[in-house]
C-alpha cells in the first residue's frame, strides 16, 4: 500500500515538474509589447513523409490559436521548414494543413529553405522586419531556443518577442515530462554554443 502511494506521489511530482518547466519556458525571453501588426512563425519538425506529421499538425494549431489569443489585426503566419527526403517542404505541408483542415484564410508566408532552427531564424528575419510583435509556435523549449537565436542574430528584434499560445495546463500532460527532458537536453546544447561564442 505504501509503495503504491509512493509511486503515485512520484508520478504526480513528475507530471507537475513537466508542467512547470514547460510553463516557465513559454514565458522566457518574451515581453509584453503591443502593436497593430504581428507575425506568428510556425517552426517545422522533421517531416519525411508526404503528409504533415503529428508534431507539425500540433505546431500549426498552436500558431493559429496564437492569433486568436490576441485577436490581432494584420497578423501574418510564417511557416518555416525546408524540403525533406520526399521533396516536399515542411513549410508547404504545414500551410496546406492550415488551409485545408483548419480553414485558415489569413495571410500566409512560406520560408522553405531551412534545415535547422538556426536557419529558420536566419531565413525568417527578413519577413519580420516590419512587424510590431513576433511569436514562435512550437513546443515551449523549442520556441525558447528560437527566441534565443533571434536575440543572438538580431538583438534589435528581441524587444518585439511576445508569448505564443504554446502552453496550456494539462495539454500533453503525460508527454510533458518527456518534452521537459528533451528541452533540457536541447537548451543545454544552446548554453554550450553560447560558451563557445564567448570564448
Amino acid at each position: 500500500m505504501r509503495r503504491r502511494a509512493g509511486l503515485g506521489i512520484a508520478g504526480v511530482a513528475v507530471l507537475a515538474w513537466g508542467e512547470w518547466l514547460n510553463w516557465r519556458w513559454s514565458r522566457s525571453l518574451v515581453g509584453s509589447r503591443v502593436g497593430a501588426s504581428e507575425a506568428v512563425v510556425v517552426l517545422g519538425y522533421r517531416n519525411p513523409q508526404s503528409t504533415v506529421n503529428f508534431i507539425n499538425r500540433w505546431r500549426v494549431r498552436v500558431g493559429i490559436r496564437s492569433i486568436a489569443a490576441d485577436g490581432a489585426r494584420g497578423t501574418r503566419v510564417i511557416f518555416s521548414g525546408g524540403a525533406t527526403s520526399n521533396g516536399a517542404a515542411e513549410a508547404q505541408l504545414m500551410a496546406d494543413y492550415a488551409k485545408s483542415v483548419l480553414a485558415f484564410d489569413g495571410t500566409v508566408l512560406l520560408e522553405d529553405r531551412s534545415a535547422t532552427t538556426w536557419e529558420n531564424i536566419t531565413n525568417v528575419i527578413p519577413l519580420l522586419e516590419d512587424v510590431d510583435r513576433i511569436k514562435f509556435a512550437s513546443q515551449p523549449a523549442h520556441a525558447l531556443k528560437a527566441r534565443a537565436y533571434v536575440r543572438r542574430q538580431r538583438p534589435d528584434l528581441a524587444e518585439r518577442l511576445v508569448r505564443a499560445d504554446d502552453y496550456r495546463p494539462g495539454e500533453w500532460l503525460v508527454g510533458k515530462p518527456l518534452l521537459a527532458l528533451y528541452g533540457l537536453w536541447t537548451l543545454r546544447g544552446l548554453k554550450a554554443e553560447e560558451r563557445k561564442v564567448s570564448l
